[in-house]
């Protein structure tokens, strides 16, 4: 009998993500038993209307905050059987993160802002700010404080930033949100290359035109994906007794 193909694995794994808020005398279930995988080098969307969960399973998966129940392992490893200390390192050194509203500290040159992260991490960068910032069209810019940018400037700015120390993994919320067309097609464009280049990204997003440049899309609502689920054979925690959003 021929063998059959080995399946490389994944990357990223979440396993039955569940995240639950208190409200006042309620619990409000933000994520309810999410299960999907990534693997390297891959493209992945997360689509879903306004409050469906795609911020906060982006923080799950960004170790920025911790599940109620549910696992996450990445590259093998579960994240949360780290210490806070390991997480912390995980997340400079292995993850990249651009957001929304740029988050780019007004009084420090593009420069300054794009070599942050390895200040913070402790160790030399993988790439030198000056190189990002010509990889994102942004070389004429180094010296300019964020304020003397354009939306779309600031943006891939940030893009460079999260960069800075070769993550293996690019997590993005909304990236487009604030941009108006062309500037936002420019960031796509980007991540289509970087992706070429064989990083692997997961974008939550609004966005239709981000959304089909990826590889594949993941669709979430009141917390719970209601795409055909990715996760066939992995046995689903007992439900806990909460409200949905």
């Amino acid at each position: 009998m021929k063998p059959l193909p080995r399946v490389p694995a994944a990357l990223l794994e979440a396993v039955d993500l569940t995240k639950v808020y208190p409200r006042g005398p309620e619990q409000v279930r933000a994520l309810d038993q999410v299960t999907f995988h990534v693997q390297a080098g891959e493209f992945l969307a997360i689509v879903g209307p306004s409050g469906s969960g795609k911020t906060t399973l982006l923080s799950l998966l960004g170790c920025m905050d911790t599940p109620t129940r549910g696992q996450i392992r990445l590259a093998g490893r579960d994240v949360h059987a780290l210490s806070e200390r390991e997480r912390t390192r995980l997340r400079a050194e292995e993850l990249g993160f651009v957001f929304q509203h740029f988050s780019l500290l007004p009084t420090l040159t593009v420069e300054e802002n794009v070599a942050l992260p390895a200040l913070f991490s402790g160790r030399p960068p993988a790439a030198r700010p000056g190189q990002l910032l010509e990889r994102v069209g942004l070389a004429h810019r180094r010296h300019h404080r964020p304020h003397e940018l354009s939306g779309g400037e600031m943006q891939r700015a940030a893009i460079a930033r999260a960069l800075i120390n070769a993550p293996r993994l690019l997590l993005a919320d909304e990236p487009t949100g604030n941009l108006d067309t062309a500037a936002g097609d420019a960031v796509i464009r980007l991540f289509r290359e970087l992706n070429e280049d064989g990083l692997t990204l997961i974008v939550a997003t609004h966005n239709p035109s981000l959304a089909g440049a990826a590889q594949r899309q993941i669709r979430l609502c009141d917390g719970r994906r209601t795409d055909a689920a990715d996760g066939e054979g992995v046995m689903p925690l007992a439900p806990l007794n909460v409200r949905n959003a």
